[in-house]
């Protein structure tokens, strides 16, 4: 079977700056941290113009077992371990194994909010209602489904994020940032601080609980840091992968598949990820592995496009080789350059139905320093998207989708 032409990127609604900056400027308009009214009014906005774009059975899915935010549950974790630290100092023998009881499961809670954890202390915690837009196009009775993945909510901004610091970083140590090829570990403190405390209780390590306490101490101050902040505009992260879904549903309604399905979703994520690991509890028993396709668009306004090669905040795993050699193979053909080799020791939404075991790519950007351009800061507003790397994602979620329709992985 032939494979579908779509290297030309024709000049229609959907590719050019004023029509995606348009649609940018109106969703950064509504302030909508996790589990808000805020992020139930853009799902609202973006459900209205996935269904003028020609999506059928849109529909807006209430969660009601979101938390809404991770500061406060890994706050809390890390406070833990900071009064064992601290009672490990002072106290006895018998102090002692308490404290590093309590340390260890201070860790291993810290471990599980990490997706694709079960995060079963957040649960434990006050529930806000999330809101998850979902569509369809395609054939619908299609075997087949691709799910278009994106998030319409956005983070709270913190000290650490400031785009300065890193610059700062590349300056004092020229090439480093730029030749990496996996993020920073930038969670494994969360968890080290309180199993830092517990091994060294346990131990009688006065060293290793001292190391712990400082590490849980600085954990504890970043999250209220965290808290204590506005949510910040997200055009980059995620608006801009709203505005492709849309974009790419005027594309498929106008030309529709015929042999898939293609599910359109945008969840609650900023709280790592909760919104996913919500609709996959409630949905993945409809979506047989063998015959489903999860293409994730996550920050893609940076000046280059990336697919991740992996990715996981604690252990680290690769993605399909079959999806990506898909995927890379479209980029090459549409002449759209991809920075290599990047793995993310974060997460994207794309880190759940990885783990679950399908077929999934997911394709973000990067700016020179391998970082996401103006993440989780004040100034990722409409005018600081590269909209040439918009498009291009744009085109290559397309041609992705087309390839899927015209012979499955």
């Amino acid at each position: 079977m032939a494979d579908p032409d779509t290297s030309a990127a024709p000049a229609r609604p959907g590719l050019d700056e004023p029509w995606l900056r348009e649609r940018l400027e109106r969703l950064c308009a509504i302030d909508r941290p996790s589990a808000s009214e805020g992020e139930r009014e853009a799902a609202e906005w973006l459900a209205s113009e996935l269904r003028d774009a020609g999506a059928r059975d849109v529909r807006i899915e209430a969660e009601p077992e979101a938390n809404g935010g991770f500061w406060v549950s890994l706050g809390a974790l890390s406070a833990a371990g900071l009064l064992a630290g601290v009672a490990t100092l002072r106290g006895g023998r018998r102090t002692r194994a308490a404290a590093s009881a309590v340390a260890a499961a201070a860790a291993a809670l810290s471990a599980d909010e990490m997706p694709p954890g079960r995060r079963r202390f957040r649960r434990r915690l006050p529930r806000r209602t999330a809101h998850h837009v979902l569509a369809e196009l395609g054939c619908p009775d299609a075997e087949r489904t691709v799910v278009l993945m994106a998030h319409h909510d956005t983070a709270h901004s913190a000290f650490f994020f400031n785009p300065a610091i890193t610059e700062a970083v590349a300056d004092r140590f020229p090439g480093v940032l730029e030749k990496g090829e996996t993020s920073p570990p930038l969670m494994w403190p969360v968890v080290a601080g309180p199993a830092l405390v517990a091994a060294g209780a346990a131990l009688g390590s006065r060293a290793l609980t001292a190391a712990g306490v400082a590490v849980s101490t600085g954990i504890v101050a970043f999250m209220a840091d965290i808290g204590s902040r506005d949510a910040v505009p997200g055009a980059n992260d995620n608006a801009s992968a709203c505005v492709a879904q849309i974009a790419l549903a005027r594309a498929l309604a106008e030309d529709p598949t015929s042999s898939v399905r293609v599910l359109f979703l945008s969840t609650s994520e900023e709280a790592l990820c909760e919104g996913m690991g919500l609709f996959m509890d409630r949905h993945a028993h409809e979506l047989p592995p063998e015959s489903t396709f999860f293409l994730c668009l996550d920050t893609i306004g940076s000046p280059k496009l990336t697919v991740l090669r992996g990715e996981g905040m604690l252990a680290m795993r690769d993605y399909p080789p079959e999806s990506l050699a898909l995927i890379d193979s479209e980029a090459e053909r549409l002449g759209i350059e991809l920075v290599p080799n990047l793995r993310l020791r974060n997460a994207t939404d794309g880190v759940f139905p990885l783990h679950a075991g399908y077929q999934c790519v997911s394709v973000c950007s990067v700016n020179r320093l391998k970082n996401p351009s103006d993440y989780h800061w004040p100034t990722d507003t409409p005018e600081n998207v590269h909209y040439d790397t918009l498009a291009d994602a744009i085109r290559l979620a397309e041609a992705v989708i087309r390839r899927l329709d015209a012979g499955w992985v």
